[in-house]
């Protein structure tokens, strides 16, 4: 072996290891992204969504009730509590509502499509009968239950023209009919036209506004030709505008669009103003639960048409942004129910009822914002209004019923739900049969038929 210069034997390098390629480390706003897109396609996503939050709207809804409808009580020489209470009481009826729609097959929803119809009908005949229908705030759209307790039967025309107008559609679908355009307009167009006729009978401009999104939200969904649709449209815009030209009090809310201060004349503005007051004060977290100023009899509405700039006083702007994040994401999970289904009665009623809630949500808001004309309606699930919740949560049972009854969702609910006296499928212990209490009664049983007792 050859020596170096000083003497000593060479030392021998070890040779390399080639260099193992590493995978790439994964950036953590993409892992993030695709957890969150994982966790968005799950079969279940758009049940949850709907049914948390619902339950949230309903539940902060109440909260701001009793903070918003303090003042008017007492002002009204009632207890405290006294809107509370009442909207407590609807809550727990509508849950009950809830409840039941989301446990109901489609089949019984269909069923009921023509009673609700006739029943909505009925019902908005006998507000224009004298001693019958009450008049509040000028519209003649109530009817008084007893005592302190009033029914607005347009409200439940919504529910009966999603249901009937979606059973309506699909069965001609089925039929294939929709093709011909006199299929597509007859008779949906002329009961929407009738039931529009009878809510602007008592001047509710607000929620025939409601139900005209509606109608156009089945055209939508329906396929409804460009001209069809453009046809229906402007006949509706047209009726729109002559209503508005010859209503002074429509034509002052349509002069209130924008305004920052309060005017002199007809159209003063005040409760637009005060609602952009409220909403400026609030800043980022708002002045507290209860702590709103404008609620002293300074913002007229405070517990119904106007909860929402009572929200952004008191929860600021994180509050208001947090109840447009639940009815987004309402109104998301409301189109994937829509878009995913193979049942076009299922497709039509769940449009319909995104259609609803989406745009009174957005008329509320925009008013409280002074984008849009104060339009009389409230937020749904929000706002003070037992009449206005009812029928707005059986529709979000609706939406449930409609979400769990995709196949994905159905069998992800079965292995959720285990059955009754049996493990689960697949999970620990499975294969091991029946539970005990099924073995005892088993030996039971043979015990008796050997002769003992």
């Amino acid at each position: 072996m050859p020596s170096s210069r000083t003497g000593r034997p060479p030392v021998q390098r070890a040779s390399r290891r080639p260099a193992v390629s590493r995978p790439a480390r994964e950036n953590p706003v993409q892992r993030f992204y695709g957890r969150a897109k994982r966790a968005w396609d799950r079969p279940l996503t758009a049940y949850y969504l709907i049914l948390g939050g619902s339950v949230l709207i309903t539940v902060l809804g109440l909260v701001m009730v009793y903070s918003a409808s303090q003042i008017t009580a007492l002002q009204l020489s009632l207890p405290g509590s006294y809107f509370f209470r009442k909207q407590a009481l609807a809550a727990l009826i509508g849950g009950a509502l809830l409840f039941a729609a989301s446990r109901m097959p489609v089949k019984l929803h269909r069923a009921l499509a023509y009673p609700i119809l006739a029943g909505a009908v009925f019902l908005m005949v006998l507000v224009q009968v004298p001693g019958i229908g009450m008049a509040v705030n000028g519209n003649q759209n109530w009817i008084s239950l007893g005592g302190s307790f009033q029914i607005q039967p347009s409200e439940f025309g919504k529910l009966a023209l999603v249901l009937w107008g979606a059973d309506l559609i699909a069965r001609k679908q089925d039929k294939k009919l929709l093709t011909q355009w006199k299929h597509m307009l007859v008779p949906l167009v002329p009961v929407a036209f009738m039931l529009l006729g009878l809510i602007m009978l008592g001047g509710d401009m607000g929620t025939a506004i409601i139900l005209t999104a509606i109608l156009f939200g089945l055209l939508w969904l329906a396929g409804a030709p460009t001209r069809l649709f453009a046809g229906v449209l402007s006949i509706a815009g047209l009726i729109g505008v002559v209503l508005i030209k010859t209503s002074p009090n429509r034509m002052a809310r349509l002069a209130c669009i924008g305004a920052t201060e309060p005017k002199a004349g007809v159209a003063d503005c005040w409760q637009a103003v005060h609602g952009i007051y409220a909403l400026a004060s609030g800043g980022l977290f708002g002045s507290g639960l209860g702590a709103s100023v404008e609620k002293w009899g300074q913002l007229p509405e405070a517990h119904t048409d106007f909860i929402f700039a009572v929200t952004g006083e008191e929860l600021g702007l994180s509050g208001t942004l947090s109840v447009l994040a639940l009815f987004a994401a309402l109104g998301y999970a409301g189109i994937r129910v829509a878009g995913r289904t193979e049942d076009p009665f299922v497709r039509y009623a769940a449009g319909g009822v995104t259609t609803w809630i989406t745009a009174q949500a957005v008329i509320n808001i925009g008013a409280v914002l002074g984008l849009l004309p104060i339009a009389g309606v409230p937020l749904p699930l929000f706002s003070y209004g037992g009449s206005a919740l009812l029928p707005t949560m059986f529709a979000i049972g609706l939406l449930i019923a409609f979400a769990r009854d995709e196949p994905a969702a159905r069998a992800a609910l079965a292995t959720r739900q285990p059955r009754f006296g049996r493990k689960r499928a697949g999970g620990p212990g499975a294969e091991r049969g029946p539970r005990r209490w099924n073995t005892m009664r088993r030996r039971a049983t043979a015990a008796r038929s050997s002769g003992e007792r």
